[in-house]
């Protein structure tokens, strides 16, 4: 008999980061880079102007969105 397999896009009741790109969501793969997600992070960070933000700057993030710090 198969195994279902999960729908990436499918959303989920918690906040799930990124294990690459640290972008936070509620899918299992990661809208951004399409990396699966991790349910343990700690920390996160609002970039609303990349272009502006030296935090953004500093963790090589090109796009406006909720970022985690850690990702495990």
């Amino acid at each position: 008999m198969p195994r279902a397999t999960s729908d990436p896009e499918k959303e989920t009741k918690d906040p799930m980061a990124c294990t690459r790109c640290t972008f936070i969501s509620h899918k299992l793969k990661c809208p951004l880079c399409g990396n699966d997600t991790s349910k343990d992070w700690q920390g996160y960070v609002v970039v609303i102007d990349h272009t502006k933000s030296e935090i953004a700057k500093k963790m090589g993030i090109n796009v406006n969105g909720k970022f985690a710090l850690r990702v495990r």
